[in-house]
């Protein structure tokens, strides 16, 4: 199996580095082949914008960005950086994105680098999305860490539920994009932990890489539970923790409720 780990994080030492050094002892142990883009070290530029087209553009005169994404993809012009990860990402059979939740998300290194390299015509496009998207037989898996505690992120937590505040990401990026969507690894605030917890951390880790092929994937609605309009259709109750259907009876309260009975107190990606 090919691993792509696309690591965020400007301190070499950090503890999201410890992280993916335990990923890639773990998977090279288990005998298959792991490429690592880290993205400060690469001197990522975050920034999509013409730089990003070699060659003759689709337009001269004005830069629609989706447009000249799928020109470039179609006559393989992307600049070098860009088609050099999506190399990795064309070969990988598992992608681990490893970043610390800064602002609710991810770092913007991070995001520049799925705004540049999951380009339209590469990573999805008219009729290609979601479970029928361009990633379709690949998986993904995020490993954050966070600066506070896991009982923030709980249902009825300050921050919100993490499967809340993920779901741009889950959702929006790898959902969108086909990838069959693993649940997260959290390690909560191991900057203000013991030794002997952070270690814990990374011993948990290691035991959820092993067993990644017994994790079950998470929820989302197939194309056939929604309408014409791309809303779930009436009868149809939302089973992801983060939609609800009106059409179905369901509020957002009951929702948020019958989501957290099945999450609370110990959702999968809990140590």
């Amino acid at each position: 199996m090919n691993i792509l780990i696309v690591l965020a994080h400007p301190e070499s030492a950090s503890f999201s580095a410890a992280l993916k050094e335990v990923a890639v002892r773990e998977f090279e142990h288990m005998g298959h082949t792991v490429v690592v883009s880290d993205l400060y070290r690469m001197g990522w530029n975050p920034a999509l914008g013409p730089g990003d087209f070699d060659g003759e553009r689709a337009s001269a005169d004005y830069l629609d960005l989706s447009r000249e994404q799928e020109h470039a993809f179609a006559n393989d012009s992307h600049s070098a950086d860009v088609k050099a990860e999506q190399d990795k990402v064309k070969a990988a059979d598992l992608v681990l994105f490893h970043f610390p939740v800064w602002w609710f998300s991810m770092p913007s290194i991070l995001k520049g680098w799925v705004d540049r390299v999951f380009s339209r015509g590469f990573a999805y496009s008219t009729g290609r999305k979601y479970e029928s998207g361009h990633f379709k037989g690949k998986r993904a898996m995020l490993c954050i860490t966070t600066g506070t505690a896991s009982t923030l992120y709980e249902p009825n937590g300050i921050d919100g539920d993490l499967h809340h505040v993920l779901w741009p990401i889950h959702n929006g990026i790898l959902g969108y994009t086909g990838f069959t969507v693993l649940p997260p690894f959290a390690a909560w605030m191991p900057a203000r932990v013991s030794t002997d917890e952070r270690q814990a951390y990374l011993d948990a880790y290691a035991e959820r890489l092993r067993s990644l092929d017994r994790a079950e994937p998470l929820f989302f609605h197939p194309w056939s539970d929604y309408d014409h309009s791309q809303r779930l259709k009436p009868g149809v109750a939302a089973r992801s923790g983060v939609q609800w259907n009106p059409l179905a009876g369901q509020t957002f309260e009951e929702s948020a409720s019958d989501f957290a009975k099945r999450s609370h107190p110990a959702p999968p990606f809990h140590t």
